[in-house]
């Protein structure tokens, strides 16, 4: 078995067991995190 098909069978079961709501609520985590790395980013910009 390669990587990718590793891979490939994990994302397969997380989505049966997850279902879309999980996805939907860990990319709005990620879209909320580099929204605040932004911001630190800006705020070190302006130091």
């Amino acid at each position: 078995m390669t990587v990718e098909e590793a891979g490939r069978m994990g994302g397969e079961k997380t989505s049966r067991t997850h279902g879309e709501e999980f996805y939907s609520e860990i990319g709005h985590k990620g879209g909320q995190k580099v929204r605040r790395l932004i911001e630190q980013g800006k705020e070190y910009e302006e130091r």
